[in-house]
């Protein structure tokens, strides 16, 4: 994952410019990112991300889709 725009993406092919995070591909361990707030500190960015494109993947991948 990579901030782009002040929203967190996912870099699948590992080609997006920036500082980058890895996470499982689990909701469980989503949710427990998103309650720690790790992403902005992992990252080195202030102020809160939207998670939301990453949530949409990470379901996406749980289900198989």
């Amino acid at each position: 994952m990579v901030v782009a725009g002040g929203e967190l993406v996912v870099d699948e092919r590992r080609r997006l410019p920036g500082r980058g995070a890895w996470m499982h591909r689990s909701p469980a361990c989503l949710a427990k990112a998103e309650r720690k707030r790790v992403f902005p500190r992992a990252l080195r960015v202030s102020g809160p991300l939207d998670t939301s494109g990453v949530r949409n993947v990470v379901e996406r991948l749980a289900t198989g889709e």
